[in-house]
């Protein structure tokens, strides 16, 4: 007896580009955490008077670094 399996090509290639498009989106967002980690830490490193002239506090760093890296 045998067989036959249907398949809509454009149903795979749906799924295949949301996995893509998954991954993409992963990878993306990985790098902005990344971006965001160093960006706190970078500006962790100056010292208060280097902060306050760029107009920063040790409160504000978290904000500004995401506003930098997110918008």
């Amino acid at each position: 007896m045998a067989f036959v399996t249907a398949s809509d090509i454009r149903t795979e290639n749906l799924i295949a580009q949301r996995v893509v498009a998954f991954f993409n989106d992963a990878r993306t967002a990985f790098n902005k955490r990344r971006m965001y980690n160093r960006t706190v830490s970078e500006l962790n490193a100056l010292s208060s008077n280097e902060l306050n002239d760029l107009g920063l506090s040790r409160a504000g760093i978290r904000a500004a670094a995401y506003e930098a890296v997110y918008g």
